[in-house]
């Protein structure tokens, strides 16, 4: 094969690389171009990070400083088996100082380069945090008791609940799944949430957990980008009986254990098992709670009656022996006295609430 002069160098070559000769073309060859500073946006409450556009959650600083260089950084095209270092070094809580290292191979020939860069981290608040800053919220979930006002420990479960159900949707990618307001009144509580699809989850949740029905009112709240927007307020309603709730209805003392559109317990004076649908124990009196009961001395135990101290008046009272019954003479069991009578409470329930 003729050889070839590099217009270069003048050296005689088999082959030219851009017009001259391959060791002339190493020469002038740039493997990497970075700018020298690189602007990083980091939201200064929650610490996402802004990257094409858009707001985006941050799991590791490092991470995504090393992804923000590797999306800035240009090898050349003939580079090939590229292998890429990159060292992100705190310089200051808002600048970095970034090390690059490449090895690589150009026309067979190995190529080692490094450069150095800046990272500078602009911290402002995210649009998220901007709105929640602002109160902003697509819907209102209200909570509230069916017939009746909710109690503290409903109330407390069913804030417990909303924490998981957020931390759920965030995990999932819904940066709106947040609560910007909170109203706790003596009728229930009012949550203002970020995202109706979050305030959705919410109530289907509360109903798995707690039981209860809720329904949604859409209302129009104005335009974006020539669509509607709406706000939802969900209408959530726990169960009319809540679980250890102690009723009487149709001559029986029931504990409830669910309510929903049945409500199911157990009979506290025989201690069989109590359905019925919600309609027919509407108009039931409420007696009082589970944890209401005070503790009483089983004084004996027959085959289908015991007597126990009454916890007020300490006279002996003779009654139906339970199923759930467990204790034995001279131990302290938990008992319910009501203008119907003296029930026992089954002991596992009244230890759980």
């Amino acid at each position: 094969m003729s050889s070839i002069i590099c217009p270069k160098c003048g050296k005689d070559t088999k082959k030219l690389y851009g017009n001259v000769c391959k060791e002339c073309y190493l020469k002038k060859l740039t493997l990497l171009q970075l700018p020298l500073v690189l602007h990083l946006k980091i939201c200064a409450t929650c610490g996402a990070h802004f990257d094409r556009g858009k707001w985006k959650d941050t799991t590791d600083l490092d991470d995504i400083i090393i992804e923000k260089v590797n999306n800035e950084l240009m090898v050349h095209e003939d580079a090939e088996d590229i292998d890429l270092y990159i060292e992100p070094i705190k310089k200051s809580p808002y600048i970095y100082n970034i090390r690059v290292k490449v090895d690589a191979t150009v026309y067979g020939d190995p190529i080692h380069e490094e450069v150095n860069t800046e990272i500078r981290l602009d911290r402002e608040a995210c649009d998220i945090c901007s709105r929640i800053a602002g109160g902003y919220f697509e819907a209102i979930v209200q909570i509230r008791g069916t017939g009746r006002t909710p109690d503290a420990n409903e109330k407390k479960k069913c804030m417990q609940i909303t924490n998981d159900v957020l931390i759920q949707m965030e995990n999932k990618g819904d940066r709106l799944a947040f609560v910007s307001h909170t109203i706790d009144s003596k009728d229930g509580i009012d949550l203002y949430i970020g995202s109706a699809n979050t305030g959705r989850h919410l109530c289907k949740t509360i109903k798995t957990e707690i039981g209860g029905s809720f329904s949604e009112s859409p209302t129009l709240f104005g335009q974006k980008e020539g669509k509607e927007i709406y706000r939802v307020t969900f209408a959530m309603r726990l169960p009319q009986y809540t679980s250890g709730e102690i009723i009487y209805t149709g001559g029986r003392t029931v504990e409830v254990k669910t309510c929903g559109k049945n409500v199911k317990g157990i009979d506290l004076v025989t201690g069989s098992r109590f359905l019925a649908k919600l309609e027919d124990v509407e108009d039931a009196e409420r007696l009082g709670m589970v944890h209401d009961a005070s503790m009483a001395v089983l004084v004996t135990v027959e085959d289908d009656t015991i007597m126990v101290l009454h916890p007020s008046t300490y006279q002996t009272v003779t009654i139906q022996r339970p199923l759930f019954l467990e204790s034995k003479a001279g131990e302290e069991i938990p008992v319910l006295a009501n203008e119907h009578g003296l029930v026992v409470i089954p002991k596992k329930d009244y230890d759980k609430y």
